[in-house]
């Protein structure tokens, strides 16, 4: 099993920056990837980017991309997320994702294994 918690979440104005931290605990070694997915109040849950564990390859949803940022650091079982440029759509629980998912899969929610239980963005003047 593995356990992911996240944060980091808060309000800014349009156009600021936040970045969320997603802290891995239990067993790490059966990840090979891990994600940033959000959901708004009365949408589905999206995908927003993912990156295998080591950092080697990544991928971004087009909402984000050039705005967003996702990063891992191994010594600390952490993965990040800089978000850039936010904008009132960016606004949303983001929720951190973990597991032995295949790239060409990252993009599926049901693909993944492990969630954490979500950090608030609010973008508001």
């Amino acid at each position: 099993q593995v356990q992911l918690v996240e944060s980091g979440g808060g309000t800014v104005q349009p156009g600021g920056s936040l970045k969320l931290t997603c802290l891995a605990s239990g067993n790490i070694y059966s990840l090979y990837c891990g994600g940033w997915f959000r959901q708004a109040p009365g949408k589905e849950r999206e995908y927003v980017a993912a990156i295998t564990w080591t950092g080697s390859s990544n991928d971004y949803a087009d909402s984000v991309k050039e705005r967003f940022t996702i990063s891992t650091d191994t010594s600390k079982n952490m993965m990040f997320l800089h978000m850039d440029a936010l904008e009132p759509d960016d606004a949303a629980v983001y929720y951190c994702a973990a597991g032995a998912v295949l790239p060409q899969n990252w993009r599926n929610r049901e693909a993944w294994d492990y969630w954490g239980r979500g950090t608030q963005v609010a973008v508001s003047s």
